[in-house]
């Protein structure tokens, strides 16, 4: 791994990890703060007894809105060694977990694989890889080499609003991109016995206020570029006000019925097909503590 200049994520900021932090917020070793079960992921991966998530601290992504502030923007966690993440994710398979959960590993991604391998051949559950989906094709090859499942974003289709909320105005060319190397990685879904996802591509969209046109060109995006009936995409309507929200004003409010329901209506003439929140899961109670539980 390349410590001494990180090019990790689309942002190539070139920073010296073994002496400094990346724009990402990432050091030397990896920053984790939280890792337990969690039941608030698509029914094919949180099943009944849960998905074994870590969230990784830091993020290459600025989103103003994100729920999950504390640990992406404000870097909270702590510093682990390679070892011990491999022991976290033995310890969350002996929990019950169905499946491996790494929340944004984009800038972690050397010491996620060889977390992973040492974990292996003890470690049997899925690795799903849950990221922005700004991702460079170099760390999309290496967590290739361990990820089963793909559960990323896929935010916005427009550069002027991924720039304005995300700092990312190359954030849809990265993102398409990426995704189509994921399914490319994967192929079609494939579901257990159980009806658990073991290998595939979910692509989420949360749906924001303000954003119903961009919300249809990203499904149109998948429906022209991606075959439906091999992956599936999770249409979410649980944007709540949070970090930056309000100084960006159109922000400032929660998504309204007639917006969800407008970009539902689509995603089902296109053929979409997978998981469409209720509008009510506008809740802070889908974040969870960052606590250093389990870390």
């Amino acid at each position: 791994m390349r410590l001494g200049h990180c090019t990790l994520c689309p942002r190539a900021c070139g920073a010296d990890r073994r002496t400094g932090r990346g724009f990402c917020g990432g050091g030397a070793l990896p920053r984790v703060a939280r890792a337990a079960l969690h039941q608030w992921e698509e029914p094919c991966i949180s099943g009944t007894r849960g998905s074994g998530t870590v969230f990784f601290s830091g993020c290459p992504l600025r989103c103003c809105f994100c729920q999950n502030y504390r640990i992406s923007a404000e870097n909270f966690g702590k510093e682990i060694s390679v070892g011990r993440l491999a022991e976290i994710f033995l310890e969350l398979q002996a929990q019950g977990a169905h499946n491996l959960n790494l929340v944004n590993p984009t800038h972690w991604a050397p010491w996620v694989v060889e977390a992973v391998e040492r974990a292996r051949p003890a470690l049997k559950i899925p690795v799903v890889c849950n990221s922005g989906g700004y991702e460079s094709p170099e760390t999309l090859e290496l967590l290739g080499k361990v990820a089963d499942v793909w559960l990323p974003d896929l935010k916005y289709a427009d550069a002027a609003r991924a720039a304005r909320y995300s700092g990312a105005p190359d954030y849809f060319r990265v993102a398409s991109s990426a995704i189509a190397e994921m399914f490319r990685q994967t192929g079609p879904v494939r579901f257990g016995a159980d009806g658990l996802l073991e290998k595939g591509l979910v692509i989420r969209h949360l749906v924001l206020p303000g954003g119903l046109h961009d919300s249809i060109a990203v499904l149109e995006w998948i429906a022209e570029n991606l075959p439906l009936e091999e992956i599936r995409v999770s249409v979410m309507s649980q944007y709540t006000p949070f970090y930056r929200s309000g100084e960006f004003p159109e922000l400032g409010r929660r998504l309204s019925s007639y917006e969800y329901r407008r970009v539902l209506e689509r995603a089902r003439e296109l053929g979409v097909r997978g998981y469409m929140q209720e509008k009510s899961s506008a809740k802070e109670e889908y974040t969870p503590p960052f606590d250093l539980e389990g870390v």
